[in-house]
């Protein structure tokens, strides 16, 4: 692995990346094989820190390894919650020993992660959660609901909010927790959404155990860790960073497939309208559609330049944000306000996917015109508005911490 190198231009980077490849692709590799390659080398985390499989990089020069990989085709890092969510976040306020035990396998794919955060009643007023943690001796009894969980069926792993001080101000009796989902006393229950997927799961704790080494940060002080990992959450959909592609874990079933099928699975087709929403790149494809379709509606032209420019805006004002850091309201902001954009796009795209297909739109299963990919988009993105923190919290955020304005 190189050393650590903030002045590597985009051209220097592809050009590591694109030698190392070529030196070291096997298509005939499975997928863990390759993804434990990618993390030796410090490309599948590059804006991690060089003592923990990462280059020390910012995240533009991580989206540019992630993009040459791309280009090259071959499988980029894991996808799922690990390396988007807990990942960043045991880095920050876990110890050397969970840092040991935890990232590992979050950079190779041999762990797949979920979020119990959201209950019934605790959704954007994420505080006043109810799923409580009871203390025996070093383990805690947790028992709780959990829902709009993504992926939990998938997930060997959950970061999980619960109560453990009953006593203390609501933001000072919570504590983060990571909990193994294999477990008898976890009921995982899918919620079937109109897109026809299940991305979301609904989850039951009743008697779940988890332990005193499974605390991230401080007892009762759970709550810094948590808008830790809301943060990382926005600034990587905001981005175009979202958790898709080749799924991690066991339990995923890809582990021990060839890498070079995945490559060919990723290639063979359109994405699906929920990868689109979630990845903030739907222009590639919607201009790709619109290359098809003779004439093109000049206004259907101008939303697609309107689309563009928007996208772009966002991922050069999170580059912008991260460069800057805490020092600038851009810094401090700049996961809400990717947040809002990503739910903008989304939107635009929607209606340019509609307008271009027309009656195609009302198309369903085998009929689905261009594979069902623009219909899907229209359905999910309502869903765009509401996760990673409603479009009215960012709103209440920028309001507050940026422009100083008063509580609502």
């Amino acid at each position: 692995m190189s050393a650590s190198n903030t002045e590597l231009t985009a051209e220097e980077i592809a050009s590591e990346v694109t030698t190392w490849v070529a030196s070291t692709w096997n298509p005939d590799m499975t997928l863990a094989q390759w993804w434990q390659e990618l993390a030796n080398a410090g490309f599948a985390t590059p804006h991690w820190p060089t003592q923990w499989f990462g280059r020390g990089w910012s995240r533009s020069q991580a989206l540019l390894v992630h993009r040459t990989l791309r280009t090259l085709n071959v499988p980029g890092p894991p996808a799922g919650l690990g390396i988007m969510l807990a990942g960043p976040t045991i880095l920050e306020h876990g110890t050397d020993a969970q840092k040991r035990r935890f990232l590992p396998d979050i950079v190779n794919g041999l762990s797949n992660w979920c979020q119990l955060f959201s209950e019934p009643g605790a959704g954007s007023d994420l505080a006043s959660l109810q799923t409580r943690a009871v203390k025996d001796g070093s383990e805690w009894t947790v028992h709780g609901q959990k829902v709009w969980t993504s992926n939990g069926q998938l997930a060997n792993l959950g970061m999980l909010l619960a109560r453990t001080n009953l006593e203390a101000p609501a933001h000072h009796n919570i504590s983060w927790f990571a909990i193994e989902m294999d477990q008898p006393t976890i009921d995982v229950r899918p919620l079937r959404e109109m897109t026809g997927r299940s991305l979301f799961t609904e989850v039951f704790l009743d008697g779940a155990l988890t332990t005193d080494d499974d605390i991230i940060g401080e007892l009762h002080e759970g709550w810094p860790v948590a808008r830790t990992t809301l943060m990382n959450e926005r600034v990587g959909l905001g981005g175009g960073g979202g958790a898709v592609g080749a799924i991690p874990g066991r339990l995923g079933g890809m582990l021990t497939s060839r890498a070079g099928d995945s490559v060919k699975k990723k290639s063979a087709g359109p994405s699906s309208g929920t990868s689109l929403a979630m990845r903030g790149r739907a222009y590639d494809e919607l201009a790709a559609v619109a290359k098809s379709a003779a004439p093109l509606n000049p206004l259907v032209r101008d939303q697609l330049v309107t689309l563009y420019s928007l996208e772009r805006l966002a991922q050069l004002s999170q580059q912008r944000g991260q460069a800057e850091g805490a020092k600038s309201a851009l810094g401090r902001s700049g996961g809400s306000i990717g947040k809002l954009m990503s739910t903008r796009c989304t939107q635009l795209a929607r209606e340019i996917g509609m307008s271009m297909i027309g009656s195609k739109g009302m198309l369903w299963a085998g009929d689905r015109s261009p594979a069902g990919v623009i219909q899907e988009q229209c359905l999910f993105s309502p869903a765009v508005s509401i996760y990673g923190g409603t479009d009215q919290v960012q709103k209440n955020i920028l309001a507050e911490r940026v422009l100083g304005l008063p509580r609502s």
